[in-house]
């Protein structure tokens, strides 16, 4: 694991990560929404190590990261006026359009299929390697599959160890949940998967609404559009509930036959509404009201309970609403 500064990065450095990728290995590389773990997403053999690495099924397909628009347009054989229109809104950021590819994007990063997700983060590390390989980097989060998204270095390290061959702990992430994706392959939008960018910021910048996939439409087994998809992922290792506000009554009695059936077992619950007051037995983990602020504290916040070995987490499912879109995904998977 090297230091970098996250808005100045050293050059060298720099010069060394993309060094291993182009020569084929794994760096793991701060990003704005999660840390990602990249390789040449034009080399087939080096992208197959990320499989290897995260114990990823073929089936599940890796945004591929480039530096700006002028690259992304060389990935895709139809650069739409919707493409146009929302690479001017959201990039550099957390948004990933799917669009059909060219050739030169190897089949093994698109799961087989005809069609590449790709987007320009807007972290300094992230396009300042992209730059400095001068190639687009294939690159999901740096995890082991479906377990939880790491938004620092450490979460990397603990998940990855020496699978990696350099990790760049370049702070924490400041979105903290992956990006929106959003399939641009026919005349209709179809938002894949949601993200601090919601479907009525999308539907603004296209002047029209815009299709949501069904949360779970996939088939097991089968490629599908968008990573992030499989009905349990992002997920804790303890036990995890979610539960309504006025539900918390339930909770409590739940929580304690959880403990009398488990000897031991400590338990945690993140509280939105922070009036509720919980078992005195259960850690309350007041979380952001605000939905950015929530994202961002999301993941970190699991980390810390699974490193300190929380057997339960209870989590308060938060607001019905477009702003909530993305947390509201990560949290019905996690706890499937």
């Amino acid at each position: 694991m090297i230091d970098v500064d996250s808005r100045a990065p050293d050059p060298d450095v720099i010069a060394r990560a993309a060094k291993i990728l182009r020569d084929g290995g794994l760096v793991a590389f701060p990003t704005e929404t999660v840390y990602g773990l990249g390789a040449d997403a034009l080399n087939a053999t080096a992208v197959l190590k990320i499989f290897e690495a995260k114990g990823r099924p073929a089936w599940n397909p890796i945004i591929t990261h480039v530096a700006n628009t002028d690259s992304a347009r060389a990935l895709t054989t139809a650069w739409s006026d919707s493409a146009e229109k929302l690479a001017h809104a959201f990039w550099p950021g957390p948004l990933t359009l799917v669009l059909p590819k060219r050739d030169v994007v190897p089949d093994v990063v698109t799961a087989g299929l005809s069609a590449v997700g790709i987007r320009v983060p807007s972290h300094p590390v992230a396009l300042a390697i992209i730059t400095a390989l001068n190639r687009p980097i294939a690159a999901p989060s740096a995890n082991r599959f479906t377990e939880l998204s790491p938004t620092t270095a450490w979460h990397v390290q603990k998940s990855l160890g020496d699978r990696v061959d350099m990790i760049l702990n370049g702070g924490a992430s400041d979105v903290g949940i992956e990006s929106t994706v959003i399939d641009l392959t026919s005349d209709v939008p179809v938002l894949l998967r949601p993200g601090v960018i919601g479907r009525e910021q999308l539907a603004r910048v296209l002047g029209h609404d815009v299709s949501v996939a069904e949360h779970d439409t996939d088939v097991e087994g089968e490629a599908r559009l968008s990573p992030g998809r499989t009905e349990r992922h992002y997920a804790p290792r303890a036990d995890t509930w979610l539960f309504d506000a006025n539900d918390v009554a339930t909770v409590i009695q739940a929580t304690c036959e959880y403990r009398v059936r488990n000897t031991n077992a400590t338990v945690a619950a993140l509280m939105l509404d922070w009036s509720l007051t919980v078992d005195s037995a259960v850690r309350a983990i007041r979380m952001p009201r605000d939905p950015l602020a929530y994202a961002r504290r999301l993941y970190a916040t699991l980390h810390e309970l699974d490193a300190e070995g929380y057997s339960l987490i209870a989590i308060e499912r938060p607001p019905r609403s477009d702003a909530w879109a993305g947390v509201h995904d990560r949290l019905e998977r996690a706890t499937h």
